[in-house]
């Protein structure tokens, strides 16, 4: 997701789409440590979302 579509959603939009990208790291790092993840960038990529998001969150001044 791009960040002009993150500025432009409201705080509780911003806490869903962190349980999601928290969700999907769950995920890669199961999938890691099964052996099964071809594409390791996506660990990354998912980091990095988060802290985006978190960024946002802490601009308007709400608790993460």
């Amino acid at each position: 997701m791009s960040l002009k579509e993150l500025q432009d959603k409201d705080v509780d939009g911003l806490r869903e789409e962190l349980i999601s990208l928290r969700q999907a790291q769950l995920k890669l790092k199961m999938q890691k440590a099964s052996g099964q993840l071809e594409q390791t960038h996506q660990i990354r990529q998912v980091r990095r979302g988060i802290a985006r998001v978190k960024t946002l969150l802490m601009q308007k001044n709400v608790k993460v």
